[in-house]
């Protein structure tokens, strides 16, 4: 995929169950990257087509034996090669400013010391959403906390000497995220992540931010993270 000139290599990681409705429309966005860039799907075991539209667009899919999102995210991270990595969910959709956003971060040296998250989005108008989105942009700015929905544009070198990724099927981005922000601080990428609506309006916001604290909370105090994820999950 090289068009232009050499350039720091991009290593994209996707970790994905079930996502054949979402990944198509992702990778779209990710072919607009005009520089070399490597794009591995590690998948928890999908009975949809998840895995087929990855290899008929050429993407490197590895078949992950668990259904962790942590152990997925930590497995593509030891096989990338990339000298930046870049953590999506696959149900996300960049902003037409990714590429510009992204190319003016990895051209500045200095940035390699920081890592990077995207604005978190909602397409959808209502006002609720609207609220959601400025509290997270609060909670990612002043308290130094965005999660993986917001995608995690990270160096190589900082993502190792961070601890990576842990083997957690949930809390695995609040853990790495802790964990990050103890030695440097993470910025915005000054662009846009759109995330899918639908477990968002299904379910009172309100009620399923005062559960996930509560989760957030428990999972702090060693809760057994299983009955979290079982938790989050009903």
């Amino acid at each position: 995929m090289a068009r232009l000139q050499k350039f720091p290599t991009l290593s994209i990681i996707i970790p994905t169950l079930n996502e054949s409705s979402h990944l198509p429309l992702l990778l779209a966005d990710l072919n607009e990257w005009p520089h070399d860039f490597e794009l591995t799907i590690v998948d928890g075991g999908s009975i949809d087509l998840t895995i087929s539209i990855a290899q008929i667009q050429g993407v490197d899919v590895i078949k992950s034996h668990k259904k962790n999102r942590g152990y997925q995210l930590k497995t593509g991270a030891s096989n990338s090669k990339g000298e930046w990595l870049l953590f999506l969910h696959a149900d996300s959709r960049l902003s037409p400013s990714w590429v510009k956003r992204l190319y003016k971060i990895i051209k500045n040296k200095k940035s390699k010391n920081f890592a990077w998250y995207f604005d978190f989005k909602i397409k959808k108008a209502n006002l609720e959403f609207r609220i959601l989105e400025l509290a997270v942009a609060l909670r990612s700015y002043f308290l130094q906390r965005p999660y993986g929905d917001q995608g995690l544009l990270i160096h190589r070198d900082l993502y190792y000497n961070s601890g990576g990724f842990s083997s957690l099927k949930i809390m695995e981005d609040l853990d790495f995220i802790t964990r990050i922000t103890k030695i440097t601080r993470v910025k915005r990428i000054r662009g846009s992540i759109y995330t899918d609506d639908i477990k968002w309006s299904n379910s009172n916001i309100i009620k399923r931010a005062i559960k996930n604290y509560i989760l957030r909370k428990k999972w702090r105090g060693g809760y057994n993270i299983d009955k979290i994820s079982k938790e989050y999950n009903t």
